[in-house]
């Protein structure tokens, strides 16, 4: 069973003001590429379909248009919601769309039933989780969590003879995600004889994050990766970067797109997983082609601007500037975008700013002539010293100002 593990579309993302809708589209219709290609059994959709919980129209459009440009090509698509996505909104049309191969998790109800698959390796059981928090759990299991007692009579008596699983979780409290990941999982009825797929969205610890994605602090949210053990593959959504999790087999997609320039040097891709016969895994990974690439330039404006530098470079990326100029240059960030139309950050890099949060104590203070104080003050703030103009200008403001 080969299927195509995505995340973290974030349709409808605006970065620094830009709309990515455009080179969303362009990327997905990549994807559809490599489907109409590859042999693929079904897509992995594994949180953050949307960016806001209340997306654009024209996002929910984007994702309209590929969810039926995968039904046209039979393709399965298992999708759970993220924690920028609404629940209840990504839900809507669910049985509709399941009838269309489309099966949504959108709220962690306190039960997870599997999809069942079969292939020539016989039965591939498919979990569906949500992003949860403690409180999802704690509020779907109608207590507080899984007590010793309750737990141990349910596993005597088994899920059918014995206390149901919500009645066995009344006493232990919930309070981290690490607890609640485990009730959950806790919940299912996993045949470790048999293949067992998941997908999910939560943060995996030790995973490495980048500026774009939502941060918990303290780490609150990290669950271990062990946590997941129990399962062939792993599909995990949340984190930007691709990376696998102590192993092969528990992944993050990453994003398809850059969505911050702390992800320039990240080689975004679709990943591929195949499982064939209990054990055997195979993970591979197919690059993509961003309709524009994000990244950082650094010089002066001088050199940026000059055609022999921008000449065989795509000047419509999504571009963070760096002037290294020791004065500011006028209306820069205007001039830049006539030839770079899709500057996002412009910054300097020069003696003034590489001062500017020292705070330099002066000794010996005694009574100076003013125009002495404001030098001082000028080399504090600029990080060089006053040119004889500069300091003739002062001089006839000085004068005018105190007299002397």
């Amino acid at each position: 069973m080969r299927f195509m593990h995505l995340a973290d579309l974030h349709i409808g993302k605006r970065v620094n003001g830009f709309s990515m809708l455009e080179d969303q589209q362009y990327i997905l219709e990549q994807v559809l590429a490599v489907l109409d290609e590859q042999e693929v059994d079904g897509v992995i959709l594994a949180g953050d379909i949307y960016d806001k919980s209340v997306p654009a129209g024209e996002a929910v459009q984007v994702l309209d248009w590929f969810l039926t440009e995968l039904s046209k090509r039979k393709k399965a698509v298992y999708m759970v919601s993220g924690n920028h996505d609404s629940g209840e909104r990504l839900a809507f049309g669910a049985e509709l769309m399941r009838n269309s191969g489309v099966h949504v998790a959108s709220i962690y109800n306190g039960e997870v039933k599997p999809i069942v698959l079969e292939d020539a390796y016989g039965p591939l059981f498919v979990y569906l989780i949500p992003f949860v928090k403690p409180v999802h759990v704690r509020r779907a299991l109608g207590g507080t969590g899984f007590g010793d007692e309750a737990a141990e009579n349910y596993v005597e008596a088994g899920p059918t003879e014995g206390v149901g699983m919500k009645e066995a979780r009344a006493d232990l409290e919930i309070h981290t995600y690490q607890e609640a990941m485990e009730q959950v999982i806790a919940g299912l009825e996993i045949d470790l004889s048999k293949r067992n797929l998941l997908v999910a969205h939560q943060l995996v610890t030790g995973a490495s994050r980048c500026d774009s994605e939502d941060v918990s602090v303290g780490g609150l949210d990290n669950i271990n990766a062990d946590t997941f053990d129990k399962f062939d593959y792993v599909a995990l959504g949340h984190i930007h970067g691709p990376q696998s999790m102590t192993k092969e087999t528990i992944r993050y997609a990453g994003t398809l797109l850059k969505y911050s320039f702390s992800e320039c040097d990240h080689k975004k891709s679709i990943t591929m997983v195949e499982l064939k016969e209990k054990g055997t895994v195979i993970v591979e990974t197919i690059p993509v082609k961003p309709l524009r690439d994000m990244r950082v330039m650094r010089g002066t404006y001088d050199e940026l601007m000059a055609r022999d530098y921008y000449k065989n470079t795509n000047c419509e990326d999504y571009l963070k500037v760096v002037l290294n100029d020791e004065q500011e240059v006028p209306e820069a960030l205007g001039k830049l975008r006539t030839v770079y139309p899709n500057v996002m950050v412009l910054s300097y890099d020069n003696e003034r700013t590489r001062n500017s949060d020292t705070v330099r104590r002066l000794e010996n203070v005694v009574r100076k002539h003013p125009l002495e104080y404001f030098g001082e003050f000028f080399e504090c703030q600029n990080g060089v010293l006053m040119d004889e103009e500069q300091k003739a200008i002062m001089s006839d403001l000085v004068t005018e100002i105190w007299g002397d």
